[in-house]
């Protein structure tokens, strides 16, 4: 496998790419995508639900974490163009992606690139995100006073309150948060060919910015299968739904696993 190309004695792949359980003979890599304002800490907790066969990678984007001295992205483009590059090395066994809310969008948009060099994805697995050619009907956020961003933030119940009412804190995280939404709501979807690969759709039955029927939409995105699963919660039902929605992965994942019973 390629080390990737060396930038500060980190390689170029090494600080997008974050393995969360890593496998001596992976049968399928499973990436995870963030949403906004989110890293990679946020499948931390996904460890140890998932079979041997399946290794985990969570995407680390610029502006957080180990990456919090870089400036964040705040287009789409230039994001897929870089995850196109870091992830090649990645991808010399059968792969899949998860992605919630503008992790769906990233994922889904990068499954696109990675079609244009046929590198397709088992599955794209998009959680609590509109399917892209929904016309967005909800006030943009990005562009909000500070304290009226930080309320909507609030309303959302993504970000811990203590976080929230930290001031020194969210001068840290706020051009990230700021740059993330700015990336979700300018995006502009072009048509193309829907994608090879089965479509899974997770939804959040209170989530007061997605509804069912937007969820669903995803269904015109795959010439294959689609299926969607709705769970008890608002926006971010998968912090308490993690097992259900990893059960139903590795369901859809099993025709790829020989060895989906091992854990």
């Amino acid at each position: 496998m390629s080390a990737g190309i060396s930038v500060g004695g980190t390689s170029f792949r090494d600080r997008w790419t974050v393995c969360l359980e890593p496998r001596s003979q992976p049968e399928v890599r499973l990436f995870f995508f963030p949403y906004a304002g989110g890293g990679t800490v946020t499948y931390a907790g996904w460890r140890g639900i998932f079979p041997a066969a399946v290794e985990m990678h969570a995407i680390c984007l610029p502006g957080r974490e180990s990456r919090l001295r870089e400036p964040p992205l705040s287009h789409l483009w230039p994001l897929v163009e870089a995850l196109d590059q870091a992830l090649v090395p990645l991808l010399d066994v059968p792969f899949a992606f998860f992605g919630h809310s503008l992790g769906a969008l990233v994922s889904f948009e990068l499954a696109r690139q990675l079609r244009r060099r046929t590198r397709d994805p088992l599955h794209l697995f998009v959680s609590g995100c509109r399917a892209p050619q929904s016309e967005q009907r909800r006030p943009p956020k990005h562009q909000l006073a500070d304290d009226a961003f930080i309320a909507a933030l609030q309303a959302l119940n993504g970000t811990p309150r203590a976080v929230l009412e930290d001031a020194e804190l969210m001068q840290c995280f706020l051009p990230s948060l700021r740059a993330d939404f700015t990336m979700f709501e300018t995006y502009s979807y072009a048509d193309e060919a829907p994608l090879a690969c089965p479509i899974v759709a997770f939804g959040g039955l209170q989530d007061p910015e997605i509804d069912e029927a937007e969820l669903t939409g995803w269904e015109f995105q795959t010439s294959a299968s689609f299926a969607h699963y709705m769970f008890a919660g608002d926006h971010f039902f998968l912090q308490d739904s993690r097992l259900p929605i990893a059960q139903a992965i590795v369901r859809h994942l099993a025709p790829h696993l020989a060895r989906a019973g091992e854990a």
